[in-house]
C-alpha cells in the first residue's frame, strides 16, 4: 500500500512538473491567432521566421491586435520577441509602436498593455527618451489620459533599436505587473495598480498606430 502511495506521488509529481513547463505558441505562423483589424503575414525578418502585422486599411483607434484562441489568461507570464517600426508613409508621430495586451475582452474591446516605442529609446531628446515604454488599460485609460493625470507614473526610459528584435517580457499578479525588456534582471517599467482589475482574457499581439510589427517565439507561463 506504502509502495502504491509512493509511486502515485511521484506520478502526480511529474505531472505537475509538466503541467508547469511554459506553453508555447507558434504564431510565426499565423495559426491559432483571430486577427482584430490588422493584416498578417509570415516573413522572414532578420533571418528569422515571424508574423508580420499591419492595421487594416482604413483602421483608426488602439483595437488592432492578434489574439490567441482557446486560452485565457489572468496570473503568470508572457514572453515575446517582437520588432517595430513607423510603417511606410506613417505621420511623423509614428513610434513603431508594439507590445503585449493581456486579459483582454472578446473582439478586443477591453484590455490591459504594455508596449515600447521603439523610435525614443535613442532619440536625442530626453523627453522622448523618457516615453519609450507604455502602459495602458483601453478604453479607460489611454496613454494621453494617463500621462496627463499622473505624469511618469505609467512610462519609462529603456535602451531601443528601431526595427531590432527585441525582447520583451511581462509578468502579471493580480492588479501588479510588471515589464522586462531585452532580459533584463530588473523591470523597465512596474504597475501596481492594473487598472481593471483581476480578470481573465486573451492574450494579444498589439501594434499601434502607423506600425508594421514583427512577432515571433511567444510563450506564456501561467503558474
Amino acid at each position: 500500500m506504502r509502495h502504491t502511495l509512493i509511486v502515485a506521488s511521484l506520478v502526480g509529481a511529474l505531472a505537475a512538473g509538466i503541467d508547469a513547463a511554459p506553453r508555447h505558441f507558434p504564431v510565426e505562423n499565423g495559426t491559432g491567432l483571430e486577427f482584430v483589424q490588422v493584416v498578417p503575414k509570415t516573413v522572414t525578418y532578420r533571418g528569422r521566421k515571424a508574423l508580420h502585422l499591419v492595421a487594416a486599411p482604413n483602421v483608426s483607434g488602439e483595437r488592432t491586435m492578434a489574439l490567441l484562441t482557446g486560452f485565457d489568461f489572468t496570473n503568470g507570464v508572457i514572453d515575446v520577441d517582437v520588432a517595430g517600426q513607423p510603417a511606410g508613409g506613417a505621420a511623423d508621430s509614428a513610434r513603431g509602436f508594439v507590445g503585449l495586451a493581456f486579459r483582454v475582452a472578446p473582439n478586443a474591446r477591453a484590455y490591459d498593455c504594455f508596449y515600447i516605442r521603439p523610435t525614443n529609446g535613442r532619440a536625442d531628446d530626453q523627453l522622448r527618451r523618457n516615453h519609450s515604454t507604455q502602459y495602458v488599460s483601453e478604453p479607460e485609460y489611454s496613454w494621453q489620459r494617463l500621462r496627463t493625470e499622473t505624469p511618469g507614473v505609467y512610462e519609462s526610459y529603456v535602451d531601443l533599436e528601431t526595427g531590432a528584435w527585441t525582447h520583451l517580457r511581462i509578468e502579471v499578479r493580480g492588479t501588479r505587473a510588471r515589464l522586462f525588456v531585452n532580459h533584463a534582471a530588473q523591470p523597465a517599467l512596474i504597475v501596481n495598480d492594473v487598472k481593471r482589475g483581476t480578470v481573465s482574457g486573451q492574450v494579444g499581439l498589439w501594434i499601434g498606430a502607423g506600425t508594421e510589427a514583427y512577432f515571433r517565439n511567444l510563450q506564456v507561463d501561467t503558474n
